[in-house]
């Protein structure tokens, strides 16, 4: 397989400082000269097959962990920042960059912290009369998008954590589907926390006392959402010093997202227990991830079986690399990570031309669809509703989207490509990130025009849309809004 240029300096620095050597001791081990390493590690050369090859057999390390990963996120993340107007007389190259992403990550995500406190301060200045005596803090991340972005850039995987579930569920013997009966027993033989049914009209899910040491269950909560709560409890209790310390190590800036990162970190726990990473990620390439028959072999939701897809990303057992994403009616994007080249807007809503909104139309039915984005990277995408909530006629049953995929090379992986022609072009449906920074110019269903192009109306022609995009500028939304 042709191996494209690598420009890994950092990531091979890295590996040297934390093996402890020297340059020159370096360079003798995997058999290259002092002044070519340090060209890579500048990233003024790519690595070559052969290098690679040696740092796999010399330093024992995935190959893959080599590649893109942290950088492909860091790098769609940044282009979409300097997409905004704000940036108008500078556009950099796609090199440059890389070259700001591979050398200097902490700049790239430093400027991408000030563009998000410029847009939140830009949008509370629009309706200030809902941010008087509020004071300057408004301007900075919130807890909530400080922790998605943590989970973001660890590529969602947090392998003290899924290890010690993973140990933990081969223990107690789970993985077949059958887990309720064990995780109750371990839950009140090893922490003494009994578990009840929850009475009639309490709407809680689950309900903990740690005086009386009693958890109670909503009894009319599906099985999956039932063990998973229970699996959550044992997060709290079994995992707690580990949650606490990889919380703690984050660096946020307020308790409040310390805390809801605890949150982030129990869930984890909770579905990796459920899921255990080796008999999951086995299980995933024999039943070529049917999502329903994983869902059925480990008693689990389809949004667990999911969202877990999307975790496989331990060193050296990785998974097929796999987008994923939950939506709701309204095209917000309530869940997202993405092991795959194709990186989930920042900003705004989902591509109105992906199938993952055709879910709500269908429900009950896994939707396929081919798609390009304007890159040029194909993909296999999947898309199915799912009905949150129970508790009867009355109670409030919210539902999503769930929207699942991965680049075309790895869809013979998956049984819903079966049948799909793969091979021909024309079957690919040309979608995109977001309107706001999708440059395709004859997109009938665009919502707004691209951040850094100009409007060009003609009064005595109108196509599908009210205008046609310059080559370069940024375009009035007052006009685009009405125009429409």
């Amino acid at each position: 397989m042709a191996i494209g240029k690598l420009y890994i300096g950092r990531k091979v620095r890295d590996l040297r400082d934390g093996k402890r050597l020297t340059q020159a001791q370096f360079a003798q081990r995997i058999g290259i000269s002092t002044s070519y390493l340090n060209q890579i590690e500048n990233n003024q050369r790519p690595v070559s097959a052969s290098v690679l090859l040696a740092l796999a057999e010399k330093f024992q390390i995935d190959i893959a962990e080599l590649s893109s990963g942290e950088s492909d996120r860091l790098l769609s993340a940044l282009s979409e920042a300097l997409s905004d107007p704000l940036f108008e007389t500078y556009s950099p190259s796609l090199q440059e960059l890389k070259l700001v992403v591979q050398n200097a990550p902490g700049l790239a995500h430093a400027l991408i912290s000030c563009h998000q406190a410029y847009r939140r301060n830009s949008e509370q200045l629009a309706s200030i009369d809902d941010t008087i005596g509020r004071g300057a803090s408004f301007v900075e991340t919130t807890p909530y998008e400080e922790v998605r972005d943590f989970f973001h850039f660890v590529d969602n995987y947090i392998h003290e954590i899924d290890t010690l579930a993973e140990t933990l569920a081969d223990e107690l013997g789970l993985g077949d589907g059958d887990n309720h009966a064990a995780l109750a027993a371990y839950l009140e033989e090893r922490h003494g926390i009994r578990v009840v049914r929850g009475a009639a009209g309490d709407e809680a899910i689950r309900r903990f006392d740690p005086r009386a040491r009693v958890l109670t269950l909503n009894p009319y909560a599906p099985a999956a959402t039932r063990d998973f709560q229970l699996a959550l409890q044992i997060a709290q209790t079994r995992a707690r010093e580990e949650i606490d310390r990889v919380a703690g190590s984050a660096g946020f800036r307020t308790e409040e997202a310390y805390e809801i990162c605890r949150i982030g970190l129990q869930n984890y726990f909770a579905g990796a227990l459920i899921l255990p990473y080796q008999p999951f990620l086995k299980a995933a390439r024999e039943l070529r991830h049917d999502v329903e028959l994983l869902a059925a072999r480990f008693g689990a939701s389809l949004e667990q079986v999911c969202h877990r897809l999307s975790t496989l990303q331990r060193p050296g057992q990785k998974g097929i690399p796999i987008f994923f994403a939950r939506i709701d009616r309204a095209g917000n994007i309530t869940k997202r990570h993405s092991a795959a080249k194709l990186q989930f807007a920042r900003f705004g809503a989902a591509c109105p031309l992906w199938n993952v909104h055709q879910a709500f139309e269908t429900p009950g039915r896994i939707i396929r669809q081919l798609a390009e984005t304007p890159d040029g990277v194909r993909y296999l995408c999947l898309a199915t509703q799912i009905t949150k909530g129970g508790g009867g006629y009355r109670a409030a049953h919210p539902r999503y989207a769930l929207a699942l995929g991965c680049e075309i090379s790895y869809a013979d992986a998956f049984v819903y490509a079966d049948d799909m022609d793969l091979g021909n072009r024309a079957a690919y449906d040309p979608i995109g990130i977001s309107c706001r920074i999708c440059e395709r110019t004859r997109c009938a269903s665009r919502a707004v025009p691209p951040l850094k192009r100009k409007l060009i109306v003609d009064h005595d022609m109108r196509g599908a849309l009210p205008y046609r995009l310059s080559e370069s500028g940024p375009p009035s939304l007052f006009v685009f809004e009405q125009m429409l």
